[in-house]
């Protein structure tokens, strides 16, 4: 008899966006077009100074294995980040170098937490949180947000929560493109310390911010874990390197949970990672053609009926509430690529419990995509 599946890997669900993706190329395969506005990743390929740091590494560099927590210069080179960015002095031996966000989250929930901790999370929320945490054993609690908080946690949320031993929190966010400002942060953060609770601060759409200022947990707190990554901003999706930032005593058990999951980063990538700090100008430039392609949306979208938008304040998602033309997101999504040839990602991938009536719009393609799209939006509605 066969051994039945492990308990965990049913508790996982699906990642929908990547079902979209995948039903997304089975439509080009068969020869049709698709807009896709379901994808969050850059259009544009790593920065040409990280491209070309890792030829230069291709041609001097052995490309072995290196150290868990990241090659020295990476590693300092983030620091240097947070004093330029942030005004504030971070030890490069506070930085743990990951392969993505994806590979830092595990870290920072298996270091941080125990089998049955409580986790919170803002929904509608980034669906990996919960399915990591699912996977690992761990209970995510949602906080139920909306417009009036910006779909962000608030401590009134947390007071609702009960007992917890974590908060996530993403600014900007996904799929809303929403903040939480510096002051809100802090308070946050002080709620966390005094209850006991570890707050684990997303900040990979760090530096996609067209309103406000996007601030770091690690301006207001020494307790606080920092998750970023080199795949938004710096456009570097499929090098897979990230970072966390995390206080000194987490380092050491973090550092023995990479040795043995990870070894270490794909040492060609963090070459390259080091060099993209130093393209600002070509990738500030990318972040310019999202708020083009924002403010295009955001003005097209209501004409296709799509009239009820968050308007994004960083990242490049429009969380669009569509509850009143569908009861079911995934069908509306569904009939969207099949029918008008545009990708989208249904509500439900990011709440379990409203997301039926919502889908998020992602525009981080083409000025030309974006225009295209609408007009297929506006004939596919007018019928």
């Amino acid at each position: 008899m066969s051994r039945p599946l492990s308990r965990r890997s049913g508790a996982v669900d699906p990642f929908i966006v990547m079902d979209v993706m995948a039903a997304a190329a089975e439509k080009e395969a068969a020869g049709d077009t698709v807009i896709h506005l379901e994808v969050g990743q850059p259009s544009t390929p790593a920065p040409k100074g990280a491209l070309a740091a890792a030829h230069a590494a291709l041609d001097t560099d052995r490309i072995g294995y290196v150290a868990a927590l990241g090659i020295p210069a990476l590693r300092e080179r983030i620091a240097r980040h947070y004093r330029e960015a942030y005004r504030v002095e971070v030890s490069p031996e506070r930085v743990v170098v990951t392969t993505g966000s994806s590979g830092g989250f595990p870290l920072a929930f298996l270091a941080s937490f125990d089998a049955g901790d409580r986790i919170a999370l803002a929904a509608p929320g980034y669906p990996a949180y919960r399915n990591i945490l699912a996977a690992l054993d761990l209970e995510a609690i949602d906080l139920p947000t909306s417009a009036a908080d910006r779909f962000q946690p608030t401590v009134a949320a947390l007071e609702k929560a009960g007992p917890i031993a974590g908060l996530i929190v993403a600014s900007p966010s996904n799929p809303t493109g929403t903040m939480v400002t510096r002051s809100e942060l802090k308070t946050l953060a002080d709620w966390c310390h005094a209850h006991g609770v570890r707050l684990i601060s997303d900040e990979i759409y760090h530096g996609i911010v067209y309103e406000g200022e996007a601030a770091s947990a690690v301006e207001v707190s020494d307790h606080v874990i920092v998750v970023n990554s080199f795949s938004k901003y710096f456009s570097m999706t499929g090098w897979r390197v990230g970072w966390l930032v995390v206080p000194p005593d987490l380092v050491r058990p973090i550092e023995r949970l990479t040795q043995n999951f990870f070894i270490s980063v794909p040492t060609l990538s963090q070459h390259a990672a080091v060099a993209a700090f130093d393209c600002r100008d070509e990738l500030d430039g990318h972040v310019r053609r999202y708020k083009t392609n924002r403010d295009l949306l955001m003005a097209g979208l209501p004409s296709a009926g799509l009239d009820r938008l968050t308007p994004a304040q960083g990242a490049f998602y429009i969380y669009a509430d569509v509850s009143h033309l569908t009861n079911d997101s995934r069908d509306f999504c569904k009939r969207m690529l099949a029918e008008a040839g545009v990708a989208t990602t249904p509500g439900v991938d990011f709440d379990r419990a409203r997301g039926a009536g919502t889908l998020r719009i992602s525009f981080a393609g083409s000025t030309a995509e974006m225009e295209e799209a609408v007009r297929r939006l506006r004939q596919w509605r007018r019928g």
